[in-house]
């Protein structure tokens, strides 16, 4: 059997996405693999084998079920035969009608005076029916066995590949993470540093307005007091934290994570709304635009991990 994949690389997560053909043959009969998958919400197995051999798809169906967690995964199975040998077998009772009729031809023609030549045997077996052809069938279970043993090879290099990519995607996510964190803690500075310049303005503003009259020093302090508890992202910034921290876990863990990935990204791209609503600052708001597009480029990456 020959696969169509070479050996992959092993990774803690597997990607959705994955193809391996192969072929074979036994005896009379030759086939083609073809065993492919894309990203999907669950397992959604279809197997597309002749249902003559019997047992086949069942056992194919548990392979794949038990080898896999999600994805729409195709197999496919071409299987042609030589050209059979035949076994012959004389008909006796179409052999008793055709001579049957001859007897009769000739007695008819000997009565209107005419002459037939001899029929041989070859002419009464090219007579149809008197010789049956039947195809001899095989027994399946041999070519089922035969089957089942190609296939796994087949398999495995579907799962290599499905791990190769899993690693590409598990270096891509990371970097990813990595990034939100970088970004986090940009916004975490430029955060600071906002606080300052925000009361600052303020103060101005309430200055100019009232012009000289007095200023309630309290009332001012109350004011900014209610500005900095609108403006505050401490939580969404410790949160995003945590949610990268959760995030690499997920990765370290290894298996079928994809969907708990797919609802953390939903979390990280919730809290970057956020800040981006509070930001109040240019330099506060170009970070959580770089959030959100790091985020987003991570939830694509995340809907092909399993």
């Amino acid at each position: 059997m020959q696969t169509g994949m070479q050996k992959g690389i092993c990774a803690l997560i597997a990607s959705m996405t994955g193809f391996a053909s192969g072929k074979g043959c036994f005896g009379a009969h030759s086939w083609n693999w073809e065993l492919r998958s894309v990203n999907g919400k669950g397992q959604d197995l279809r197997i597309r084998v002749p249902d003559w051999i019997t047992g086949l798809e069942a056992s194919l169906r548990k392979e794949v079920a038990a080898s896999t967690a999600r994805g729409n995964i195709t197999v496919g199975l071409r299987l042609t035969r030589e050209d059979a040998a035949a076994a012959l077998s004389l008909n006796n009772a179409q052999l008793a009608s055709v001579l049957s009729a001859m007897h009769q031809i000739e007695e008819q023609a000997m009565a209107e005076g005419l002459s037939l030549a001899p029929s041989t045997a070859a002419d009464i077996v090219s007579q149809r029916g008197v010789m049956d052809t039947r195809i001899v069938e095989d027994d399946p279970a041999p070519l089922l066995k035969a089957l089942q043993a190609d296939f796994a090879l087949v398999l495995r290099a579907y799962l290599e590949m499905r791990n190769s990519e899993g690693a590409a995607l598990e270096t891509v996510i990371a970097e990813q993470l990595n990034l939100i964190e970088t970004l986090t803690t940009e916004a975490k500075a430029a955060a600071a540093a906002r606080k300052d310049e925000s009361e600052a303005a303020f103060r101005e503003n309430v200055i100019r307005i009232l012009d000289n009259a007095d200023v309630d020093e309290a009332r001012i302090a109350q004011e900014l007091a209610m500005l900095a508890v609108k403006a505050d992202i401490t939580e969404e910034l410790d949160r995003l934290h945590a949610h990268v921290a959760a995030a690499r876990s997920l990765l370290n863990s290894g298996g079928p994570v994809g969907r708990k990935l797919d609802f953390l990204s939903q979390e990280f791209n919730r809290e970057a709304n956020t800040l981006c609503s509070k930001s109040q600052n240019s330099t506060l708001t170009r970070i959580g635009l770089d959030l959100k597009a790091t985020i987003d480029q991570m939830r694509e990456q995340i809907q092909n991990v399993e």
